[in-house]
């Protein structure tokens, strides 16, 4: 096999060149063929994708099975409720054993007849309501008037206030301890009559009466 040589030097097979293969353009791969926007210098532009097939969701059976109701238009459940025994007592907020209140028997609540404000000591501010017929006063949480902030008032018994629903009047009591009572500035001896605004003095606190009660309103 002979060899020609070209103008430029090179050597080629003229068998299968009809010119010098390294003088002319080569031949163009087809197999990795140049797009077109990048032979102009442009960004090649990718193609949008296909977008996917929307999810379908199955529709919810219809064959879920729905609560019974029974013919008063109740559900089974709540007709297979047994109800509250009729024949439960209500509280009536009195202990076994207690005297109930006239007034308390009659309408079944024990309403406010009255009020003891403190002006001074160390419940200052704070009102304790009277109520009907006999109320007890005290440090004790048994009494009636429950004073607990002043350590120099009686345990129990102090003084009581006594509510007379048939004449719509209010006395003030002694008491059996060893504390004195008074009442506008004078001590209380025995049981005396309470007006509007009278000052009461127990321990190291002092009290103005406040009445509900009386010719203007009664409990009926």
């Amino acid at each position: 096999m002979s060899m020609k040589r070209c103008v430029n030097g090179h050597y080629f097979d003229p068998a299968k060149h009809e010119s010098c293969p390294y003088c002319g353009v080569q031949a163009v791969d087809s197999s990795h063929t140049v797009p077109a926007a990048a032979a102009a210098g442009t960004p090649d532009v990718k193609k949008p994708e296909t977008p996917a097939e929307p999810v379908r969701f199955e529709k919810a059976p219809l064959n879920i099975p729905r609560e019974e109701t029974a013919d008063d238009g109740k559900t089974m459940a709540e007709k297979n409720i047994s109800p509250p025994p009729a024949n439960i007592p209500k509280f009536t907020g009195t202990n076994e054993g207690e005297t109930v209140a006239l007034i308390r028997r009659k309408t079944g609540i024990d309403p406010v007849t009255g009020w003891l404000v403190c002006i001074e000591g160390p419940d200052k501010g704070r009102d304790f309501r009277i109520r009907n017929e006999k109320n007890f006063i005290g440090r004790s949480d048994r009494m009636d008037i429950h004073i607990g902030g002043d350590d120099s008032i009686s345990r129990e018994n102090h003084a009581m206030i006594s509510f007379n629903p048939r004449k719509l009047s209010t006395k003030l009591y002694p008491g059996e301890g060893r504390g004195i009572v008074y009442l506008n500035g004078d001590e209380l001896d025995n049981p005396t009559d309470l007006k509007a605004y009278d000052l009461i003095e127990m321990g190291q606190s002092k009290f103005i009466f406040i009445p509900f009660c009386g010719e203007a309103f009664k409990w009926e």
